[in-house]
Formats: structure tokens, C-alpha cells, sequence
């Protein structure tokens, strides 16, 4: 038989080309079961992150705290500004942050505060120096006062911390340094942290310690800056430096 006779005994089989839009039935399987699974994702961290529809309406808690004066806190006529307080990026925000496990740090859904906690702890720190009486005259940098002193606050915790227990304990930490407004120098610096133990794990009662702490770390900056700052106000003097005085050469003989 001939090459040519064997080439007519080959069936054709005809090539069926895909209706319109089939080749992309399997992508679109796939794309819409990725976007499902993507959704469930992001639901589920809805609950972390406080991510909702625009419809959810958050709950704004806003400290209420007044702190009264010690009576050992000593009476100052010197005058203070409080300088902006500093924090991280993660720190300084109006988001509630729970501390879950040490390395992992989240925030309550639908919750926040009226104010960043920055402002949170330097409001508050001011209005203890102004109810306290102790102090001729205190108000934040650029408010127009002429301080004798300048008090630096570096917010580094503000947060519910579980610590590893079953109930979570608002922490706050706050480094402090006093300087000398004139000379800029430090007179004084201190690391203070206070840590309050919630009374359950929902938000209200979160928030109830974190009024505690404030208040306790409020109390005891204010208390250590009028005592710091009081101490560098008593220092007697330092004389200034006596320049030799200048002794001609006697005359050679």
C-alpha cells in the first residue's frame, strides 16, 4: 500500500473550538474562590483590627481623670512647660491596643479613644499640675509663658497587656527628663510604669483601669517634677570661673 493510501487511512479529528467565553471558565472558578476565601480572611480579622462596614458605629471612650495633690508635694515658684510628648507610631493613636501574647500587639474592634493617647497623658498631666496649686504657672510649649524649667515626656506604652494572665492589665510607661530651660540642661530623668489589672476582659472594664493607671502615673510625674525641679532651685549657685589675672614679667636685672 502506498504512503499515500496510508495517509488517507489516518482519521482527521476534528479540532472543536471552545464556545465563546469557555477558556475562562476555570480562571473564573478559581478568581471567585479566591475572593471568597479572601473575604472570610478579612472578616475574620474585622474582629481584630476593628474593620467594618460604614455602617458600624465605634464606641468613643474618653478618660476621666483628676488627680489630687499630695500633701508632700512641695510648693514652687518657679514656672514649667510641658514639651509635645513623643511616642512611636504604633503607641501614639486613638486605637485601643491589646497585647495578647509579648510579640503581638492588636487593637479592640469597634472601639477607640477620643484622642490619641499622647494627648490623653499630657492633658492629663497638665491638669494635675494646674489643680495641684503647687506651681506659679505651667502650660504647654509655645503657650507664652517663660519657663524656668521644660518637662520632655516620651510616651512608650499605652496598652492592655495580658502578660501571660487571664485578665489583661492596662500598662502605660512614660520616660521623663526635666531640663533647664536656660542652659538645657537634664536636672533629672526617671522611667515610670504603671500597670492596673482590669476587673474582666471587656472593654468597660478595660477602660477602668486605664483611668486608674493614668492617674496613678500622672500623680507620681507630677509629684517628681515639683520635687526634681524644686532641689535645682535650692542649689546654691555655682561661682563662675576666675580668669588668672594677667602679671607682667619682672624686669631683668
Amino acid at each position: 500500500m502506498s504512503a499515500q493510501s496510508n495517509r488517507r487511512q489516518v482519521p482527521r479529528v476534528a479540532q472543536r473550538r471552545p464556545a465563546a467565553g469557555r477558556h475562562n471558565a476555570r480562571p473564573r472558578v478559581i478568581s471567585t474562590a479566591l475572593a471568597l476565601t479572601l473575604a472570610a480572611l478579612l472578616a475574620g480579622c474585622g474582629g481584630l483590627l476593628g474593620g467594618g462596614g460604614p455602617d458600624e458605629r465605634a464606641t468613643i471612650y474618653s478618660p476621666q481623670v483628676r488627680v489630687a495633690a499630695d500633701p508632700s508635694w512641695p510648693q514652687v515658684d518657679w514656672q514649667l512647660a510641658l514639651a509635645r510628648t513623643t511616642a512611636p507610631r504604633m503607641v501614639d493613636s486613638p486605637r485601643i491596643a491589646v497585647r495578647p501574647t509579648p510579640a503581638e500587639l492588636q487593637v479592640y474592634a469597634g472601639a477607640s479613644w477620643a484622642q490619641p493617647a499622647t494627648d490623653i497623658v499630657e492633658g492629663t498631666i497638665l491638669r494635675t499640675f494646674e489643680d495641684s496649686g503647687r506651681i506659679a504657672a505651667v502650660a504647654s510649649a509655645g503657650a507664652g509663658i517663660r519657663p524656668d524649667y521644660r518637662l520632655v515626656l516620651d510616651l512608650r506604652r499605652f496598652e492592655s497587656d495580658y502578660a501571660g494572665q487571664a485578665l489583661p492589665s492596662a500598662t502605660i510607661e512614660i520616660n521623663a527628663k526635666l531640663l533647664h530651660n536656660r542652659d538645657q540642661r537634664v536636672v533629672a530623668s526617671r522611667t515610670f510604669t504603671e500597670a492596673v489589672p482590669a476587673g474582666g476582659t471587656e472593654l468597660g472594664p478595660v477602660v477602668a483601669a486605664f483611668e486608674q493607671a493614668l492617674a496613678r502615673i500622672s500623680g507620681e510625674v507630677v509629684g517628681w517634677t515639683l520635687a526634681s525641679g524644686q532641689a535645682d532651685a535650692q542649689r546654691p549657685p555655682v561661682p563662675a570661673p576666675v580668669a588668672p589675672r594677667y602679671q607682667p614679667a619682672a624686669p631683668a636685672r
